[in-house]
C-alpha cells in the first residue's frame, strides 16, 4: 500500500475580518493525508476545524501557506481549474445531507456524476452500484422523506463516493444522528477508506467516532496540538452488512 501523500498542506493561515476585527481562524497548519486512512479532526467549537475543512476541500482560500491536491498545487488556480480539481479528486459529506427533496435515491446521487460528464445509462448503473454498497439497494428509488436520518446520509455518502475519489471530506458526518446510524456511518466510512483505498478525513467532535480512526488530529485555537494513532494490531469495529441489520432509525 502507498503511502504517497494525496493531499499536502503546508503552513495554512486563514485570517477573517479585518481592523479590530480580524480573525486568525487557522495558524500555520501542516497536514498530510494519505490513501486507506481513516482521519479524524477533533477539536471545540471556534477551533478552526470547520475553516480548515473548507480550506482543503478547494471552497475557501487561505491567506498564505500551500494545498497540494493529488499532483496539483491549487494555490493560485481559476475558479474554472479549482472546480476540475475538486470534481476528479474531492467527494463531500455534509451534516445535513444536502440532499435534493424531488430526487430519489438514485437521481441524487447521479447528480454528482452529471458534473463529471457521466450520464445516461452509465451514471444509473454507477448510482446504484454505490447505494447497494452502502446498504441502500432496497432503496433504489426513495425520496428523502421517505429515508431515515441514517439512510440518507448513506445517500450522501453515495453520492460522495461515486465518482471515485481520491479524498473523501465529511464535516460532522454523524451529528445529526442517533448512536446506532452514528456507528453505521462510520464503519461505512472506515470500510471506504480500507477497501477502496482512498483518504477520508472527519471533522467531529463525536466521541464515537474514535474507534474507527486511523488517526486523530485535534485542533485548538487554529493550531494543531496533537496527533494520535491506533496501535498496530487493534482493528476498528466492522458493520459487515448493513443490509442484514435491522432498520436503523433517524
Amino acid at each position: 500500500m502507498t503511502t504517497t501523500p494525496v493531499m499536502q498542506a503546508e503552513n495554512i493561515v486563514k485570517e477573517l475580518g479585518s481592523g479590530a476585527g480580524l480573525v486568525v481562524a487557522v495558524k500555520g497548519v501542516s497536514l498530510e493525508l494519505v490513501p486507506g486512512e481513516l482521519t479524524l479532526l477533533m477539536g471545540p467549537s471556534g477551533s478552526g476545524k470547520t475553516t480548515l475543512l473548507s480550506i482543503l476541500g478547494g471552497i475557501m482560500k487561505s491567506t498564505s501557506g500551500s494545498l497540494r491536491i493529488a499532483d496539483t498545487v491549487i494555490d493560485g488556480l481559476s475558479p474554472e481549474e479549482l472546480a476540475k480539481v475538486r470534481r476528479d479528486h474531492l467527494g463531500f459529506i455534509f451534516q445535513s445531507y444536502n440532499l435534493f427533496p424531488t430526487l430519489n435515491a438514485i437521481e441524487n446521487v447521479r447528480i454528482a456524476l452529471d458534473v463529471r460528464g457521466i450520464k445516461g445509462f452509465a451514471a444509473t448503473s454507477r448510482s446504484e452500484e454505490v447505494l447497494r454498497e452502502v446498504g441502500l439497494g432496497h432503496r433504489l428509488t426513495n425520496y428523502p422523506r421517505n429515508l431515515s436520518g441514517g439512510e440518507q446520509q448513506r445517500v450522501a455518502v453515495a453520492r460522495a463516493i461515486a465518482s471515485s475519489p481520491s479524498i473523501v471530506l465529511a464535516d460532522e458526518p454523524t451529528a445529526a444522528l442517533d448512536s446506532e446510524n452514528g456507528h453505521a456511518v462510520m464503519a461505512l466510512l472506515s470500510r471506504i477508506a480500507k477497501e477502496q483505498h482512498r483518504s477520508v478525513l472527519a471533522v467531529t467532535h463525536d466521541p464515537r467516532t474514535l474507534g474507527y480512526a486511523d488517526r486523530v488530529v485535534r485542533i485548538e485555537d487554529g493550531r494543531i496540538v496533537g496527533e494520535e494513532r491506533r496501535p498496530e494490531g487493534i482493528d476498528a469495529p466492522e458493520i459487515t452488512d448493513l443490509t442484514k441489520r435491522r432498520k436503523l432509525h433517524a
